[in-house]
């Protein structure tokens, strides 16, 4: 993309709403979401019917997702970090467990390991995938480590046949090989070496919250797994225990269990759709010397939930922040930084791991953004995006 290309497309080409960093809708509806809420509202209107509680709407919903994944099992639930949470109690965590947890990552997982009385460890990721780094991963493991907490960063799978052979490697003295579980909220539906995540793990937590890839009408999540005792545990959990088991009101309603359907039916379309303006993005921005563009390893399929770029070394911290801001206010175009060590920016989480510190995390917090994108953005609107990027660069390279 030359300069007078994308002076002409910045003239030209802007877009009609304001693209956000994060969309706050991140899939797309149709009519159908529409008339199957209307239809599910109707058909539960009777004092006979109603609209609980584990009911077939919720059932052929769960079996759809178990299958789409390539688990035996899924549980349906109100948001991700409540099967962040579930996922955590299935480990019955004693004083001074250890949960290896990436620190490049959204909080929510740090937050569940705590909420259980375990201990967090962070460790690094590599950067060029975000992904916790393996290596890194079993160093930090010792006596103590109960489970390996990967997240599939922003739309891409973590290298998980990498977590299993370490959890195998270093067993707990007392309950054997390490879990692995992954938070897949930011990555339904992408792809590692030739099957979808959620079918290695131990269980993997998948969120449909209003800005991930597929929403059941703003809220909900699953966990799925093919352990038939854990998904015991994970049911009673979600609807007041049973047995031995504690638990409580977790539920999906089924309305969003009925627009859930709709949506994983089309969540490859939509997911083709991002797909493409990724790849047309990264065919633009071919060139451009100080944005390292997405890296994707061979054994990976992308969903592209986020863009995510770096600046180089010596433009960490207040130069990325002014280009940021600079496509922002300049051009109207939303970036978002996704996600700095989850230490840094929660006092809570701090105060929790104090006396830890990763370095990479450190240094790659202040150089990733990540570049709005969307299944629904229009080749010109990608276009203007890119041109945008061009010109942010340019520009702040000549200060």
């Amino acid at each position: 993309m030359d300069a007078d290309r994308r002076k002409e497309i910045l003239a030209t080409q802007r877009p009609t709403i304001l693209w956000r960093g994060e969309p706050l809708l991140g899939a797309y509806y149709t009519q159908e979401e529409i008339n199957v809420v209307v239809d599910t509202i109707r058909e539960s209107m009777s004092p006979d019917t109603g609209f609980g509680f584990i009911c077939e709407e919720i059932e052929e919903f769960e079996a759809a997702f178990a299958d789409y994944c390539g688990a035996k099992h899924c549980v349906s639930i109100n948001g991700a970090g409540t099967g962040l949470d579930m996922a955590m109690m299935c480990l019955d965590l004693e004083p001074g467990d250890e949960v290896i947890v990436p620190a490049i990552n959204f909080k929510a997982a740090a937050l569940s390991v705590i909420g259980q009385g375990g201990k967090v460890v962070w460790c690094e990721v590599d950067p060029r995938t975000f992904q916790a780094d393996p290596e890194d991963v079993e160093r930090r493991i010792t006596p103590n480590t109960r489970a390996i907490y990967p997240v599939h960063m922003n739309g891409m799978a973590a290298p998980i046949d990498d977590y299993l052979e370490i959890a195998e490697r270093h067993p707990h003295p007392k309950h054997g090989p390490l879990k692995v579980i992954g938070d897949g909220a930011r990555s339904c539906g992408a792809g590692y070496k030739g099957q979808k995540i959620g079918s290695r793990a131990w269980m993997t937590v998948f969120s449909f919250h209003t800005q991930k890839l597929m929403t059941t009408l703003g809220e909900g999540g699953a966990v799925v797994t093919s352990d038939d005792e854990a998904v015991a545990r994970l049911r009673a959990i979600r609807q007041f225990g049973s047995g031995n088991y504690w638990g409580t009101n977790y539920k999906m309603t089924k309305v969003q269990a009925a627009v859930g359907m709709v949506q994983l039916e089309r969540l490859e379309q939509m997911l083709a759709e991002r797909r493409q303006v990724a790849h047309e993005r990264t065919e633009m921005l071919q060139g451009i010397p100080e944005i390292t563009l997405p890296y994707v390893p061979e054994e990976c399929w992308h969903t592209y939930y986020l863009y995510t770029c770096l600046v180089p070394p010596e433009w960490a911290g207040e130069k990325r922040d002014r280009l940021i801001q600079t496509m922002l206010n300049d051009y109207q175009v939303g970036c978002v930084v996704a996600n700095p060590p989850v230490y840094e920016g929660h006092k809570f989480l701090r105060d929790q791991t104090a006396g830890q510190s990763l370095p990479l995390s450190e240094e790659l917090g202040k150089r990733l953004f990540c570049v709005s994108i969307h299944p629904k953005m229009s080749r010109d609107e990608n276009e203007y995006i890119c041109a945008a990027l061009w010109e942010t660069v340019e520009r702040i390279r000549e200060e």
